[in-house]
């Protein structure tokens, strides 16, 4: 994916990792799945307090980026810091699918984002970040409608069909979102300033074994 200089000299630090997974058999739930979301859930309560969470490295790095780019963190949580105060707050991760669960779990795990987006609704080839365009409209995963951008958030735009994918590293797109009909995915570990390379790494090692345990 090719970032504009305007966004590497703006934002230092600013990177994507991306891994693309194949032949892959997506279903709504496995039991195995959720006994390994227990252990997981049960092993993030007693890492982290609700207090001490949004002190944390990649949290507070998530948050300052969304304020950069006019994103509220307090009323819009970043994704990671938001799966792991529903996990706090003793609620259990929801279930969307076994790939989107796995990878919600890594982001749980490490507050970094994850994006995914079915290949067959993208052209990985043909992906550009910029500043969004006053006045462009999005529809993210979970939207009621679209939402018109203020032009200060970054997107991800598909150049060969001329759509926004996400609103890094805030929502995908609604229309490459993953779900049980998808065979091919591109993952992405969104970097923003003051998370480290070696953070990101950890990410992409954690959600490709996930994924291949439960969804190859």
């Amino acid at each position: 994916m090719k970032v504009v200089e305007e966004l590497q000299s703006s934002f230092q630090g600013l990177r994507v990792i991306e891994h693309t997974v194949h032949n892959l058999s997506i279903v709504n739930s496995k039991p195995d799945l959720a006994i390994f979301k227990k252990e997981v859930e049960n092993r993030i309560r007693k890492s982290v307090s609700i207090e001490q969470l949004k002190d944390q490295k990649v949290v507070r790095a998530n948050r300052d980026f969304y304020w950069k780019v006019g994103i509220d963190p307090t009323k819009m949580r970043p994704a990671g810091e938001a799966l792991t105060r529903r996990i706090l707050g003793g609620r259990e991760l929801p279930t969307i699918n076994t790939f989107v669960d796995s990878y919600n779990l890594v982001s749980a795990e490490t507050f970094v984002a994850i994006g995914a987006f079915d290949l067959d609704s993208i052209h990985a080839d043909s992906l550009l970040m910029r500043r969004a365009v006053k006045g462009e409209k999005f529809l993210g995963i979970g939207m009621e409608r679209e939402i018109e951008l203020i032009g200060l958030e970054i997107v991800i735009e598909d150049l060969r069909e001329r759509n926004l994918i996400a609103v890094y590293p805030y929502r995908d797109s609604d229309a490459s979102k993953v779900t049980e009909d998808s065979k091919s995915v591109l993952l992405m570990m969104c970097g923003v300033p003051g998370i480290d390379e070696a953070e990101l790494q950890r990410t992409e090692t954690l959600t490709t074994s996930y994924v291949e345990r439960f969804c190859v």
